[in-house]
């Protein structure tokens, strides 16, 4: 993706984060203590000062009982029925390198979200809470080795395995390596 559309998406994805807390009629310090994320983190990142980590947006959206890839097309805006490639919002984590891709993000009346996960060889990704609880999510690994763990059970993935959870506590990605781990989430909400 393109320096430019990144910053765009990033405003916008900033703006709508705004916009949640204030509908909610949430103070910083409010959203502060229900997501264990700092009051001035906050402040910068609705400012777009500061981009997120996926550990913040999980937690925002953990907060507004959204799920990740609804509030990434609510930054974007509508998804016509066939999505291209180039068109697909993306978001780079700037805490591991964790790069997020929406292939399919979610619509109106339309309950399932494909989105494609490419995580660094020895970098991980954990996520204190579901976004959603009872969030049905299908992990497909393309390449790569990764270990992921939801509520304490662990499974390891080779290529072509294939983990099926509804989500209920923490949850973690670690990509074991050779390379990068690359899979595909299918996520439905409850």
């Amino acid at each position: 993706m393109r320096e430019a559309e990144s910053s765009v998406i990033e405003r916008r994805l900033a703006a709508r984060l705004a916009e949640l807390r204030m509908a909610r009629a949430l103070s910083l310090d409010d959203l502060a203590a229900l997501t264990g994320i700092s009051r001035a983190s906050l402040s910068r990142i609705e400012r777009a000062e500061l981009s997120p980590t996926a550990t913040q947006l999980n937690r925002l959206c953990a907060a507004h009982g959204w799920t990740l890839s609804r509030l990434m097309a609510a930054a974007e805006g509508e998804a016509p029925a066939l999505v291209r490639r180039e068109d697909q919002p993306a978001w780079t984590d700037p805490a591991t390198g964790f790069r997020r891709r929406a292939a399919s993000p979610p619509g109106p009346g339309l309950r399932v979200e494909l989105v494609e996960g490419e995580l660094p060889e020895g970098a991980e990704i954990a996520y204190d809470r579901a976004p959603v609880a009872g969030m049905e999510q299908h992990v497909l690994l393309q390449s790569g080795s990764l270990e992921f763990t939801e509520a304490g059970l662990v499974f390891p993935l080779r290529p072509g395995d294939c983990v099926r959870v509804r989500l209920r506590g923490p949850t973690r990605f670690r990509s074991l390596g050779p390379g990068p781990a690359r899979y595909v989430i299918a996520i439905c909400a409850p």
